[in-house]
């Protein structure tokens, strides 16, 4: 054996001594208790998860020495789906996860390797915020929310809450393009105890932030998954429909079910009397390929579908009226959700399908005082600043703002309109506006009899590229996307003519 050999043994015993104590994490015992008596995964095994198998690269493992592994954040990079990707997972057996200088760092460095590399940001919540002993400061240094905040709309950012989760590492979920959370979490700016002791009020985590109220009541998460395993597999799909950064294109892939077929089922499913519900997403299974297609916060704002899909082998994002909630109108909840869901396709240029069925924005005391007008507004805005094709079809019913917020008006910038026959549109519905306007029946019958021919008034006069069939919609939606394949392949595309 050489001299130089022999010196080199201690040393690299000593880095296997420290490494060893960094994937251990908070020691054998805690790690299995977080997985028994909690039915949770650790840290590490969330991300072998999230990666490609056996394609891990960690960064910062030494960070916090010996007493705090890591520093109770594990971080690094690798392939999704054979696509690179960095992230960062909070280790509840340090220290509870909670945030030190250390690991503030690395968060920062995380972020800042997406944003220089242009590829998408995955952080797993699983902590209690800020470290309270942790008191020396950072001083004037930046932190990961001013980078989380730079990285909005450069690439995709994807979080995920598995644990309770409070003050500064919350924060990492409104601030991303997609939040998921376990049955087994809680999400909250403060938690019980905090609670408690500023104001007085006895709560549980649940009630305070748990997935319920966060993805159902407060809509500041998109998804509720079962346990960890589902919560990395939706990660995982989701990503898939977004490039890797907004320099990227919408992604395409190939597949058995990327043709044309006629929708035989819709017949059945479609009553014409717009005054009839019937299930959207129902609709949705048989437009996209392979019925296969991940909804965006179902049980929030639910009269509209906020959902991605490929469509002809063509990531597609999907906003659609549902006329079995509250007759697919529009309220407060469902036009934040769709405004926030707007936002993110335009920035990662996804092409938008709009299917529209609704008798307005949603009227009434509870609405007004629920901020209806302005969030609407919001709504139409990001609609309106889309540079992405936009193909929309009116199934049944357009009426007011409404139809406006659902990109159906002429002039705004849609690849391709088209319609089904059984069109009811105009300003308002014909029976509550008659009444409304103290019409007398002759006159109330003549304004029903229009707004039952709107669909060949339109016609006659191009406010929509065509009438079709309804059992061809997804056959026109390919046409659309066909017609704006040029654009699809640019990501820096023209801008919208006014």
């Amino acid at each position: 054996m050489s001299e130089n050999r022999s010196n080199w043994g201690p040393i690299l015993e000593e880095l296997e001594r420290r490494q060893d104590v960094a994937t251990a994490m908070g020691g054998a015992e805690r790690v299995e208790r977080l997985m028994t008596a909690r039915g949770k995964l650790d840290a590490r095994r969330r991300l072998e998860l999230l990666f490609d198998a056996g394609e891990f690269r960690e960064i910062g493992p030494l960070v916090g020495g010996t007493a705090a592994p890591a520093d109770a954040l594990v971080a690094g990079f690798g392939p999704v789906n054979g696509r690179m990707v960095v992230a960062g997972a909070e280790d509840f057996t340090v220290l509870g996860g909670s945030i030190g200088q250390g690991s503030m760092n690395k968060r920062y460095r995380v972020c800042q390797l997406a944003l220089q590399e242009r590829v998408p940001l995955v952080f797993m919540l699983d902590g209690a915020g800020h470290r309270l002993t942790d008191t020396g400061g950072g001083g004037r240094a930046p932190n990961d929310l001013l980078a989380l905040a730079d990285l909005g709309g450069q690439v995709p950012m994807v979080c995920l809450v598995m644990g309770a989760s409070a003050g500064h590492g919350a924060l990492t979920a409104p601030l991303s393009d997609f939040t998921i959370m376990t049955e087994a979490s809680a999400m909250f700016t403060g938690g019980p105890p905090l609670v408690k002791s500023a104001i007085g009020e006895d709560v549980t985590k649940e009630e305070l932030g748990g997935a319920r109220i966060c993805t159902e009541t407060a809509g500041t998460a998109h998804y509720a998954a079962k346990d960890d395993a589902e919560a990395v597999a939706t990660a995982r799909r989701y990503l898939s429909y977004f490039p890797q950064n907004r320099l990227g294109t919408a992604p395409r892939r190939e597949g058995a079910d990327t043709g044309r077929r006629r929708l035989e089922g819709l017949l059945d499913l479609i009553p014409p009397d717009d005054r009839k519900p019937y299930k959207m997403r129902k609709v949705i299974e048989q437009v996209v390929d392979d019925g296969a297609y991940l909804e965006v916060q179902p049980k929030f704002g639910a009269s509209l579908v906020c959902a991605h899909a490929f469509i002809g082998g063509q990531s597609c994002a999907i906003l659609a009226n549902d006329p079995w909630v509250s007759s697919g109108s529009v309220d407060s909840a469902a036009a934040q959700k769709a405004m926030d869901f707007l936002e993110t396709a335009g920035a990662f240029h996804l092409p938008v399908v709009f299917l529209t069925d609704n008798p307005g924005v949603m009227a009434g005391t509870k609405a007004e005082r629920s901020g209806i007008l302005k969030w609407a507004g919001k709504m139409f805005k990001a609609e309106r600043k889309l540079n992405v094709p936009k193909i929309h079809v009116t199934l049944r019913k357009a009426f007011g703002f409404g139809s406006t917020t659902m990109a159906h008006n002429p002039f705004d910038h849609q690849t391709f309109h088209v319609s089904f026959p059984a069109l009811t549109m105009s300003s308002m519905p014909a029976r509550p506006g008659g009444a409304s306007a103290g019409l007398d029946a002759a006159e109330q019958e003549r304004i029903e009899r229009e707004q039952k021919d709107s669909a060949w008034r339109m016609a006659a006069s191009l406010g929509t590229d065509d009438v079709i069939d309804p059992r061809e919609l997804r056959n026109a939606i390919l046409d659309g996307l066909a017609l704006a394949r040029e654009r699809l392949s640019s990501a820096e595309g023209p801008e919208p003519p006014l």
